[in-house]
């Protein structure tokens, strides 16, 4: 017996929640009905066809909601490879801005390891041909000064007797 009445009561106690219940779910059906937005598409002929055939109606729902899911997984996809592409793209070109800014340093580098190179030899070789320039003119003027004062350096007269002497045994 009082089993009996534990299951009437869980009945009158369900009976109360499911009347709730129902209560809710009628205050949601008549926000619904009473949105612009809802009253305006059911006024349509789309509306209306849904509205005469309810199994479409039901099948178009849950279809919509079912491919809400993996839309959603889509789209989230999409965000995603998108995102990292702009940051693989933002880390490729540093990567390469950077091997391309190492690259320009050694070559820059290297060219004026080469310049300071070409310009000690080509500095030795000027002083080399100046001196020699400035010894050859400086022997020039030597001579042309002895040549002028009438006596000859010794190279140059004993060149000058051996052609004399070779004018002479002819």
């Amino acid at each position: 017996m009082f089993r009996s009445f534990m299951i009437a009561a869980e009945n009158y106690n369900m009976s109360k929640e499911m009347q709730e219940l129902q209560k809710q779910w009628h205050s949601v059906v008549q926000a619904m009905h009473s949105n612009s937005n809802v009253v305006a598409f059911m006024n349509s002929r789309v509306g209306q066809y849904l509205d005469d055939h309810p199994f479409i109606a039901l099948s178009l729902l849950m279809f919509i909601a079912m491919s809400a899911i993996p839309v959603a997984f889509f789209l989230i996809f999409i965000v995603i490879t998108a995102i990292m592409a702009c940051i693989g793209v933002i880390v490729m070109e540093g990567v390469v801005i950077a091997i391309g800014g190492i690259s320009l340093l050694c070559v820059l580098c290297g060219l004026g390891a080469l310049s300071l190179g070409v310009s000690g030899v080509l500095s030795i070789s000027y002083v080399v041909l100046s001196t020699l320039v400035n010894y050859w003119h400086a022997s020039r003027d030597q001579i042309r000064k002895q040549e002028v004062n009438g006596s000859l350096p010794q190279k140059s007269s004993s060149v000058l007797d051996l052609s004399a002497n070779n004018g002479k045994n002819e």
